[in-house]
């Protein structure tokens, strides 16, 4: 588990959500790799893993706490792009600030621009900020996590983290070299140290207004799943969910190309585990009975749910007055995620109006065996899972499955 956890991480590196960390690290290439490079990698794992720990178990105070931390987080990456645009906005910045405070976010050009005790609480800072996509393999790590929680979910976290650590090394490695090129080649250090700075500045304003979602979400360039899908059906064969007994996942994918419905993979699962309900009551499978049901797993900052999000409204929006509901289960990746006020917020803000369950204690994604956000599973009016999604895309196929499903109701009626 720990060896799929180190190569999620390093995969990482090509998903959308590792594109707000960038300009972050990018504002400390080119500098010296021990004293700099290595305790800002470092801090970000840790930072990380100490937080989604708390993100699959926490009591309320903890959230509170990680609340503000994040609050710290988003002020000291404000700082160091500060630092960065101007040397004389800097004095201004830091001249409140107290000498400790002083010490670690100084100018650049400050004596202790090089210690590593600085880099190392800069690092805990973007940790702070990072919420990676949660793909095949973070969504195995985050279920195993919950299950066993305690120092064994820490440890998965910070596997995950030294992966994705590692890929972002590499790549603040080659970034360096790069800027010590365009140095000496043009003496544009100035410009280039104010780019980095207004970088940083607009993505710690994107995070902290929440924009990041949607700047960030159409930035990839490869995609995942399929590389973590093979990981997982090789390290950890166990946990793949299969549709049908003998199927492999390429054969199910093929079938689902056509849209053809399985003879029922499964049941619906029961929402006794739901922590609340927002835009409806409580819902019961009686309730559900003789509709076809989409039950779909999100959370609010993963970039891929919001990318699949407005297709599932439309879904919702198109059929539910002809027999389909719409269940968003959100089930939380980090402790801000977990914040019952800030879910409900997000469901405003983004227009959701079908019922949305609160998954906080993940019971409802373990009776799923789910492994993904997003994912969407298709039942019939006898309750029957008979269709599933796993990702973003092949709207049209899910679309179509709900037709179908709809068409049998009508039919049987």
């Amino acid at each position: 588990m720990l060896l799929l956890a180190f190569l999620g991480g390093i995969l990482a590196i090509a998903s959308p959500c590792i594109l707000p960390v960038i300009p972050l690290v990018f504002a400390r290439a080119g500098r010296p790799v021990v004293g700099e490079a290595v305790p800002l990698l470092i801090g970000i794992a840790t930072a990380f893993a100490v937080a989604a720990t708390l993100g699959t178990a926490a009591a309320h105070w903890l959230l509170v706490a990680n609340e503000l931390g994040r609050i710290i987080a988003l002020l000291t990456m404000a700082v160091v792009g500060l630092t960065l645009l101007s040397g004389r906005l800097s004095e201004l910045v830091t001249r409140p600030i107290t000498r400790a405070g002083a010490a670690i976010l100084a100018r650049e050009s400050g004596a202790s621009a090089n210690h590593p005790a600085k880099n190392l609480f800069i690092g805990l800072a973007i940790g702070l900020l990072w919420a990676p996509c949660a793909g095949p393999i973070l969504g195995v790590v985050i279920a195993a996590a919950a299950r066993s929680g305690g120092i064994h979910a820490t440890a998965l976290f910070f596997t995950f983290a030294l992966g994705a650590g590692m890929a972002l090394g590499i790549v603040m490695n080659l970034g360096g070299r790069v800027l010590d090129r365009v140095r000496r080649a043009g003496g544009a250090e100035s410009v280039i140290r104010r780019t980095l700075g207004a970088a940083t500045i607009v993505t710690v304003v994107a995070i902290f207004f929440g924009w990041d979602s949607a700047l960030f979400a159409k930035g990839t360039v490869v995609g995942t799943a399929h590389a973590e899908e093979r990981l997982v059906e090789r390290l950890a064969p166990s946990l793949v969910r299969k549709p049908d007994a003998g199927m492999s996942l390429d054969d199910f994918a093929a079938a689902n190309a056509t849209v053809k419905l399985g003879t029922g993979e499964g049941s619906l699962a029961s929402f006794d585990g739901a922590t609340e309900w927002i835009n409806s009551r409580p819902l019961t499978l009686a309730d559900l009975r003789g509709k076809v049901v989409l039950v779909q797993f999100w959370t609010f900052a993963c970039y891929n749910c919001l990318n699949a999000l407005p297709h599932v409204k439309a879904l919702e929006a198109k059929y539910r007055d002809k027999g389909l509901v719409v269940i968003g289960v959100h089930t939380p990746e980090l402790p801000h995620e977990r914040v019952l006020s800030n879910v409900r917020s997000e469901v405003k803000r983004l227009g959701i109006r079908y019922p949305v369950v609160i998954d906080n204690d993940y019971r409802i994604w373990r009776a799923y065996h789910n492994q993904y956000w997003p994912a969407a599973y298709y039942a019939d009016v006898t309750g029957k899972i008979r269709f599933y999604h796993f990702g973003e895309g092949r709207y049209e196929e899910q679309d179509q499955a709900v037709a179908k499903l709809l068409a049998e109701a009508a039919v049987g009626r």
